[in-house]
């Protein structure tokens, strides 16, 4: 499992999808979880993290699913349309 950090926003999008990626590359169960429960601040960049992270995971074969998305951010994929590209874990 992956975790997001406590912020996401714009600022912190690169460093945060770079570490993710990363942990894509070390991970080896063929299920991809990120773990969203510690997000607290973020904007619609952590969507963009998150789709482009499952699109990794896609590309290597793998499943994925977010567990405890915050309720905020899941409004928000829902307003653009990309919630069911976030299965809940």
């Amino acid at each position: 499992m992956l975790v997001l950090p406590p912020e996401l926003t714009h600022e912190q999008a690169s460093a945060s999808l770079r570490m993710l990626l990363q942990g894509l590359k070390a991970h080896r169960d063929p299920g991809l979880v990120v773990d969203a429960a510690a997000l607290a601040s973020f904007d619609s960049s952590a969507l963009a993290v998150l789709l482009e992270c499952r699109r990794a995971a896609l590309s290597e074969g793998k499943t994925f699913a977010v567990k405890s998305l915050p309720p905020a951010l899941a409004t928000l994929a829902g307003l653009y349309g990309v919630e069911e590209l976030l299965p809940a874990a």
